[in-house]
């Protein structure tokens, strides 16, 4: 706003007028001399501009600017807070040697995709090479808090395809650093199975991100990978979202209460997914 030859009124300098105007300094010519004062914040405590309809324009500029300062600060503030509750996560999550990647997914084979909802255990497949070659996979990370995410694609599909098929909570005995046989058992009660349907909306590289390279969507070898987290929490509360059944609606909900709590999630601030998919 253009205050250049506007004339002031001053609490202690008495009449002026202003004669230069910068981003946030005004310069004044009073009868003794010039002054400069802050702007826009000496106007209502200080300095009152003599045109009525002035003022009100500008008066309506500064409670632009006082919101917008406002809401600048509460962002400020909700980011700390997130950061403050974040640290106190890693820190439970240390007290609990729980790992940040503990969720593990897995690539189904097609013979697999079927008998994986009946038997609700799934194998992580064999080592390619080394000394333990031919010996089951062992995912030592994978513990009573971690879930066991299945995907599956078409041979012709491209890998942005790869459809998230169902998910279950890994047994609450279970320790993959102390499993030989490569075999991941559920949990009794957690588990979930998309229909086609469902499959067809939940794409798996929606969620999944490399952080060297967050636009990549390539799984160039092995049967599993291990997953964040909060991305697992990420896909239960769309698949709550997705759902129409509610009885099923519960169920997932159930589920998702069930892995923040032994997570150590927040399951009212689980942020929006911003896996490769999202990114391109």
């Amino acid at each position: 706003m253009n205050l250049i030859n506007e004339e002031i009124t001053h609490k202690v300098f008495g009449e002026g007028n202003i004669v230069g105007q910068e981003d946030s300094i005004i310069t004044v010519d009073f009868n003794e001399g010039i002054k400069k004062f802050v702007y826009p914040d000496a106007f209502g405590t200080f300095i009152t501009l003599n045109d009525r309809n002035t003022a009100k324009s500008l008066k309506s500029i500064i409670l632009k600017k006082e919101m917008e300062e406002e809401a600048l600060e509460k962002k400020r503030e909700e980011v700390k807070m997130r950061q403050a509750l974040e640290q106190q996560r890693k820190e439970i999550l240390k007290n609990r040697s729980i790992h940040e990647s503990s969720q593990i997914v897995l690539w189904l084979e097609e013979e697999e995709q079927q008998s994986v909802f009946v038997d609700w255990q799934v194998f992580t497949g064999k080592v390619q090479s080394g000394k333990n070659k031919g010996q089951p996979n062992n995912a030592a990370r994978l513990r009573p808090n971690s879930a066991a995410l299945l995907t599956a694609r078409e041979s012709d599909q491209a890998e942005t395809e790869r459809r998230i098929l169902g998910l279950y909570m890994v047994n609450e005995t279970f320790s993959g650093n102390l499993s030989n046989d490569g075999m991941i058992p559920s949990h009794a009660e957690f588990r979930i199975e998309l229909t086609d349907q469902e499959a067809e909306k939940m794409l798996f590289w929606n969620y999944y991100s490399n952080k060297s390279h967050p636009h990549r969507t390539t799984w160039n070898s092995g049967k599993y990978r291990y997953f964040d987290n909060i991305w697992t929490a990420q896909i239960l509360k769309d698949l709550i979202a997705l759902k129409t059944d509610e009885e099923q609606i519960k169920e997932a909900t159930n589920f998702l209460e069930y892995f923040c709590e032994v997570n150590a999630l927040d399951m009212e601030n689980i942020p929006e997914a911003n896996g490769a998919l999202k990114q391109s």
